[in-house]
Order: C-alpha cells, then structure tokens, then sequence
C-alpha cells in the first residue's frame, strides 16, 4: 500500500489541478490562446491521473486471497504506469495538434490581460502543490539526492505527483514567456510554438514516469540499506554457517517479499533449527517493518551452489 505521504500530495495536487483547470478553459474560450487551452488540457489530464492515483492506492489496500495470495499492492504500479500512458497520449498529444495545427494558420490572442491573470494564479496554486509534493517526498529520500532518491523510490504515486508538478509548473512559464513575447513582438505564432513545448515537456515526463514504473511492475528488490541490514541481523544470529542467499522483492511501496536460503551448524537439532528460523524472522520484521513475508531456506551450502550452478545452464 501507500505511505499516507502520497496519499496528502495526490490530493492536494487533485484540488489544486481542478480549479486550475476550470479557469484556464473559461480563460482559453475568451482568448482563443493555444497555449492556454494546452495548459487547459494539462491541467484535466492531471486531475484525471490524481483520480487514478488515488483509485490504484485503494486497490492496493485490499487483502489477499486465493487469487492474489501476496495481495494486491502492485496494483499501485500498473495504475502509476496507466498515468504515463495518459500523459503522453492525451496531453501530450491533443498539445501537439493544437499547437501544429495553428502553427500555419496562427491568431492574435484577444484579451491576452485574461491569460497573463489566470497563469498568474495558476503559477500560484501549482507552486502550492508542487511545494507539498516536494515535502512529502523529501521525507523519504533521506540523505539522498534528488535524482538517486527518485531511482530508488518504490511509491509511484509521491514520484508521480511530483513529476507532474513539476512539469505543470515548467508549462506554465513556457506560457507565459510565449505569451509575453507574442504581445510585444507581435509574433502570435508563438502561442504555437508554446504549445509544442508544452507537448514535449509532458512527452518527456510520461516517458520518465514510465521507465521509472517499468522497473516496479518487472519487480525491483529492497534497497542496498535493507538487504545489508538483513545480513547483518543474519551474520548476529547463533547456529548460521553460511548465508547463501539474500532475495527481496517489493509487492508494494510498503511490503517487501523477502526470501533467505542458510547454511546452518550441522550440530543443530530440527527444533533448534525452528527456533533459529524463528527468532531470526521476528527480528528481521521487527528492525523493518516494510517486510511482510519472510521465507527462511535450511540448505547447505553445496547443495545450494549445485543448484545454482543447474538454473544458470537452463
């Protein structure tokens, strides 16, 4: 499932994109301007990815069953991926025929005072959702920076609101620039060429939003920190002589899927065994909590390197 995180920067971004939205139609139905109604456009294409966000978050609450016996917390991934699918589809593409199609034909914008209001607020209300989004995600990047905490993150909701954040706010002042050259130069065909940019800024973020969603969907595992902390609880534990293998994979932002093969002491009693697996596997939970399953393998360590060695030749 999702962090409560994603949940506070998906809705905020929900409101924020709606009433900007409205109002950069009204402002494009008076102006006739391009660029305004590709923003118009961007701004329902996010409201509509915000509304699937939040239906992919409750999906994934959902408990598992016979069906889905690990749960349902990928569903968050193909819904974040539907989103860059969207993006690019519908926002990019309706930017890129408004701006090429008045591209050989291009108009005065009327009432360009309207367009420069409406950004203005508009320019306004994304900050504010950008702002939250950043502040959100800035709590779980940790000492990371920014592009490497992206990488590594495994909610796609909080990456996705921020990458679409910031694409919003990038098209707004690609708008505003062209507007503002427009009026003075009196070139309307760059509320055109405005709108292209603005189609190849969101082409550009739903082809990030996608590789980045591709990953979690193909399954990635727990990060360099968790699998470490795993041995070493592992290597602290009496009765181990080899740890053979270390599996993890996330299902989930929050539920991690982890999977150890041990050698243990052949001294050991099948109970002593049980207790060890035991032990071991409430304190890997308990150290993080983001584990959900553990399977814990007794195989010694030839018998494991001789299976290896036989699914490596299949």
């Amino acid at each position: 499932m999702s962090s409560p995180s994603s949940v506070k920067a998906i809705l905020a971004a929900l409101v924020g994109n709606s009433l900007i939205a409205v109002t950069k139609f009204i402002a494009a139905s008076y102006t006739g301007s391009s660029a305004m109604f590709s923003e118009a456009v961007h701004s329902v294409v996010d409201s509509g990815n915000q509304l699937l966000l939040l239906y992919g978050v409750k999906r994934s609450k959902r408990p598992a069953d016979s069906k889905h016996p690990f749960g349902y917390g990928k569903e968050l991934y193909f819904w974040s991926f539907v989103v860059a699918i969207l993006i690019f589809s519908i926002g990019s593409g309706i930017s890129f025929y408004e701006g090429f199609h008045k591209l050989h034909s291009p108009e005065p914008v009327s009432n360009p005072m309207i367009n420069f209001i409406v950004l203005g607020f508009a320019v306004i209300f994304e900050s504010w959702t950008c702002w939250v989004a950043a502040t959100e995600f800035k709590k779980s990047k940790g000492d990371r920076g920014w592009v490497e905490a992206i990488r590594r993150s495994k909610d796609p909701a909080l990456f996705t609101v921020l990458f679409e954040d910031t694409a919003a706010l990038l098209g707004l002042l690609v708008a505003l620039i062209a507007l503002t050259l427009s009026e003075h130069l009196n070139l309307p065909v760059l509320d055109s060429v405005a709108s292209l940019i603005i189609s190849f800024i969101l082409a550009v973020t739903a082809g990030l939003l996608a590789f980045e969603c591709k990953g979690l969907l193909t399954g990635e595992g727990a990060s360099e920190e968790v699998v470490t902390g795993i041995k070493q609880i592992i290597n602290e534990s009496q009765g181990i002589k080899h740890v053979n293998e270390v599996l993890t994979l996330h299902l989930g932002p929050e539920d991690v899927l982890l999977n150890v093969s041990l050698d243990f002491e052949d001294d050991l009693s099948s109970g002593e065994v049980e207790e060890a697996i035991s032990t071991l596997e409430s304190r890997i939970k308990q150290m993080f909590p983001e584990i959900r399953r553990v399977f814990i393998e007794a195989q010694g360590w030839g018998a494991h390197r001789r299976e290896s060695n036989r699914q490596s030749k299949v």
